[in-house]
């Protein structure tokens, strides 16, 4: 007797069952990595958090993690422009934790 399981089955006849983020990310390489990445970004924004200003914590909004350069989405022009002087200090803390970053990168959104 042959039984049929979901995968022997042909597409016409799969049906469909919803799995979770988590479980998607872990059946896909490349979901898995740009989790990966996400994590990283976020927990550099978490060590960098206390070296910025309590008033502008709304207006950050960590971005990309890429090759080194870590981007900052930022709400504003002053803004960024008061953590790009910042810059230099977030950088040392980074490095210090451990993280691979040699950039950060500020970019100006308009609305989170």
């Amino acid at each position: 007797m042959h039984v049929n399981t979901p995968n022997s089955l042909p597409p016409s006849e799969r049906k469909r069952h919803p799995v979770s983020a988590h479980e998607a990310t872990l059946a896909s390489p490349t979901l898995a990595r740009l989790a990966e990445q996400a994590r990283r970004s976020a927990d550099c924004l978490k060590s960098v958090l206390p070296l910025i200003p309590p008033p502008l914590h709304p207006a950050v909004r960590a971005g990309p993690l890429e090759e080194g350069t870590w981007c900052l989405l930022v709400q504003g022009n002053s803004a960024a422009a008061k953590l790009r002087q910042l810059g230099p200090g977030m950088l040392a803390q980074l490095r210090e934790r451990g993280a691979e970053v040699s950039a950060i990168r500020f970019k100006v959104q308009a609305r989170f």
